[in-house]
This record gives C-alpha cells, sequence and structure tokens, in this order.
C-alpha cells in the first residue's frame, strides 16, 4: 500500500539519477572554486582575521567533500536490487541544489587562539555557544580544554596540542565533549601553531565545528545501509529455502505423466506447469499434485494458499502432505475438503487457503469434486468447453465445522479437464480481480485444444497465452486428458 501524503500533496517520486549527476557535477565545480580561492590566498597571515577566513575555506573543502561523499552514496542506491515499491516515496525532495547557505548548515564553526606568551584564550561567540558556555565564564585553557572531553578522547586531544606546540605540526582531529547541560556533542578541531621571528611556538590557533547533526546522520545512513543489507540477505535465504520446499513438495514428474489401468491401456494423460512470479520476492503457496491411488482411482488437485516465502510454502507442504494421505486412505473428495479445513483451522499459524480436490474413478469414468473458494474444472469435449458447477464450499480455514459439498461428472474418452489456481490472469491486467476472465480466455481455446495430440500439447498452449514476463504472482495449470 502506498505512504500516506499530506492532502493536496502528490508523494514525491524517488530522485532521478540524471538529476542526482547534475547535483554532484556543481559540487565538483563549486570546490574547484574553494581550492582556487587557498590557492589565491597564499600562505596563512599574521592576522587572525585572515588566518579565521582561510580556516572557514578549509571547512568548506571539508562540507563539500562530505557533500559529494552523500551525492555519491544517493546515485549508488539506484543500483541497490530493491524493488521500486520499497524505495521511500515519501522523503521531500529538494526542488533547487544546494547553496552556501544549505552547505554551511552541515555544521555549526567557531574559532580560538591561546597565546602562550600572555596566556590569553580569545573565543568566537559561535565557540561559546557550542561548548555550551556564556562569554561572562570565559573561554578554556588549553590545560582546561581536555576536561571536557571524553575520557578515550582526551588522550588525542593532548598529542596534537603538544605536537602543535612543540613540534609545529597543524592540527586535524574530531573528539566528544560533554557540556555542562550534560549533552554530548561532537567536535572537529582544526588548527595550526602562530610561529614568532625566531622560529617558536608563540600562540595557537583552531577552528572548531559542530558537526554532531553530521555524524548523527552518517550513523543513521550506516545503520539504515547495514539494515537493508542484513534486509537482503534474510529475503535472498528465505526465496532459497521457499524454492527448495516447493521443488521438494511438488510432484516430481515433469512433462507428461500416463496412469495406466492394472497394466492395461492409459487411462489419464496429464501434463502440469507452474508459472512463477516474475517478481523475485514472491513464492507463493500455489500447488498442483496427480497421483494414482491404491484402488485404482486418480487424483487431481490444485491450491493456493494465501501469502508468500517460507510461511506459505511450509503451509502449502503441509496441507499437500494431509491431502495425499487422507485420498490414500481412500476419503472422498466432500469429507477430505472437512478435515483439511479443520487442520488448517487449527493451524498454530492461521491462513486461508482455496483448493480444488478430484477423484476419477477409470472403471467407471465418473469424477467426483469439490472445491474450496477455489475456481471449477473446465470440461472440454469435441471442440467446446464449459465450466463445471461449483459446489457449496469455503475458504479452508474460513470458519470452523465448515462442511463441503461434492459434485459427480461423467466423462467420456477423449474428454480434457483444466484445473488451475486463481492467478493465472496478471494481476496488473485491468480484468485481473474477475475470476471469470480466465475462464472466458481458457474456454476460447477450445478449437485448440480439440486439435492438440496430447495434454503437454494443450499444457504448452496455456503457458504461451497466460505466461506473460511481467506476472506479478504465481500459478499452477493442470490438464488431464482422458483415454
Amino acid at each position: 500500500m502506498p505512504s500516506p501524503t499530506h492532502a493536496g500533496h502528490p508523494a514525491a517520486q524517488p530522485p532521478d539519477p540524471g538529476a542526482v549527476d547534475a547535483l554532484i557535477s556543481q559540487a565538483r565545480q563549486l570546490r574547484t572554486r574553494v581550492d582556487a580561492v587557498l590557492r589565491d590566498g597564499g600562505t596563512p597571515a599574521e592576522d587572525p582575521r585572515q588566518r579565521w577566513q582561510r580556516a572557514l575555506c578549509d571547512l568548506a573543502v571539508h562540507q563539500l567533500d562530505d557533500l559529494g561523499t552523500h551525492l555519491g552514496q544517493l546515485k549508488s542506491g539506484f543500483e541497490l536490487d530493491l524493488p521500486v515499491e520499497d524505495l521511500p516515496v515519501d522523503v521531500p525532495a529538494r526542488s533547487e541544489p544546494p547553496d552556501a547557505a544549505a552547505i554551511g548548515a552541515l555544521g555549526r564553526a567557531g574559532s580560538a587562539e591561546w597565546d602562550l606568551l600572555t596566556d590569553e584564550v580569545q573565543w568566537s561567540d559561535e565557540l561559546y555557544r557550542i561548548f555550551g558556555r556564556s562569554p561572562l565564564d570565559g573561554p578554556l585553557t588549553l590545560d582546561e580544554l581536555p576536561s571536557w572531553l571524553f575520557s578515550e578522547d582526551q588522550q588525542l586531544l593532548t598529542e596534537l596540542v603538544t605536537g602543535c606546540l612543540v613540534d609545529g605540526r597543524p592540527i586535524d582531529g574530531e573528539f566528544r565533549i560533554v557540556r555542562a547541560d550534560t549533552t554530548v556533542r561532537t567536535v572537529h578541531m582544526v588548527g595550526e601553531p602562530v610561529l614568532g621571528p625566531d622560529g617558536g611556538t608563540v600562540s595557537m590557533w583552531a577552528v572548531v565545528r559542530d558537526v554532531s547533526d553530521l555524524r548523527r546522520s552518517q550513523r543513521t545512513l550506516r545503520e539504515t545501509r547495514d539494515s537493508l543489507e542484513r534486509q537482503r540477505q534474510i529475503a535472498r535465504t528465505e526465496r532459497r529455502l521457499a524454492v527448495e520446499l516447493q521443488e521438494a513438495v511438488l510432484p516430481p514428474w515433469r512433462g507428461t505423466l500416463r496412469f495406466p489401468q492394472d497394466g492395461g491401456p492409459i487411462t489419464m494423460d496429464l501434463a502440469a506447469h507452474y508459472l512463477p512470479s516474475s517478481t523475485s520476492a514472491l513464492i507463493g503457496g500455489d500447488w498442483y499434485d496427480a497421483m494414482q491411488l491404491p484402488d485404482g482411482a486418480s487424483l487431481l488437485t490444485v491450491g493456493d494458499l494465501t501469502g508468500h516465502g517460507v510461511a506459505a510454502t511450509s503451509g502449502m507442504a503441509m496441507l499437500l502432505g494431509a491431502l495425499r494421505g487422507m485420498a490414500v486412505a481412500g476419503l472422498q473428495p466432500g469429507p477430505l475438503m472437512r478435515w483439511l479445513n479443520e487442520l488448517l483451522d487449527t493451524s498454530p499459524q492461521p491462513a486461508l487457503g482455496s483448493a480444488l480436490c478430484c477423484r476419477y474413478d477409470p472403471r467407471t469414468r465418473l469424477l467426483h469434486w469439490s472445491q474450496a473458494g477455489h475456481p471449477a474444472p473446465l470440461l472440454f469435449r469435441e471442440g467446446t468447453g464449459r465450466v463445471l458447477d461449483r459446489p457449496d464450499g469455503v475458504l479452508l480455514g474460513a470458519t470452523s465445522g465448515a462442511q463441503y459439498a461434492q459434485a459427480t461428472e461423467q466423462l467420456a474418452a477423449g474428454d480434457l479437464l483444466v484445473l488451475h489456481t486463481d492467478g493465472l490472469i496478471p494481476r496488473r491486467s485491468a480484468d485481473a480481480a474477475d475470476p471469470e476472465v480466465a475462464e472466458r480466455q481458457l474456454l476460447a481455446m477450445a478449437p485448440l485444444f480439440a486439435g492438440a495430440r496430447s495434454a503437454q500439447d494443450c499444457l504448452r498452449m496455456v503457458a504461451e497465452e497466460f505466461g506473460v514476463p511481467d506476472r506479478e504472482d504465481d500459478a499452477c495449470v493442470l490438464i488431464a486428458r482422458i483415454g
């Protein structure tokens, strides 16, 4: 179901890859211009204002690099193997490319300078706000600064400050501070020593940027990416298990199956096919089955359990196993359906299912059948077809104690039975919700079936008619030709 949107505002569409490429190009151009400003500025001057301006340019470079990284991640997101409907559609889209103000909003920055000769310290107003201090409290000295950091970060700050003051190395590090109100902020500090005429360090200046929101966003992005990867792995594993379970449960025969009578002539020529969904995530609970019973009768069944994935295929395996066992024990289709309903109704994982069960006696050529909310069989004879009248029967698992009626049909040599599940019509079709559409399309194929030599030929025609490449749901077809 699509995400809800505000009244009068349509859902935002996923960003166009071309628009992202344009943003990446603009960010690169802006990065080149900032580099040009840095080159034209030469080496840092003694004027604190010039040093401050250069520091802001350095920060802009860092932020543009961050922006380029984020845009690259957005572009790479188009290559993920996610279904289109799983992409977020309720995220507001940018109507304009990011400007300098938007880039600056990635983090607040403040400046500081510590004079080693006079012990004076100067902080900008923004730096006071970053640390949650009042200018009346005064700035922090280099000796006081480590006490505001997490204990794990204090050693790194001490090493960077020592390297700057003693060896003249620039500062570039990230720390976590605990403010007076106990809130934690992540700050990024860049700075350089100021050298005197004799080459010794006389002061140290630094620019401190509050990157808490940026790091939080990066962490969220990383966790989301990891979560998506875990979900993809789980989905791949579940799909593999569902496919293996389905292949293990459905009949092992492929192509044509023929049932002889007491070692004599062929009483039934069968062919069945599973039409998979084109969406890899959907493995449903559809089944088909045909088997010769101990008394010489034949069992034909198709069905569909609601849901997808391992839960649906495991439920389908349970139902099909119970159905086979009760059919071998001699139960007729009506009572068999009643016990299947009780089984599904008392299952620890409630579900609904539709089913069609037929029992054919080759001695009398009588077909006894029952259904549970399922499309009826189609009978084709001498170039025409009709839908058999359905006996009463509700969906399996819909209600306790349900009773299922049973119908009987006299068959003749050469008759063709077509059994199918209700996913035969692709859901994208405008008529997909009408269960009679599949019946009409199948009935229209009666002249083709009349000229077919085998059940396999008829099945091939059905697969060509309904096996569309954009199928959203799976389906099963079972065709039986009476010998």
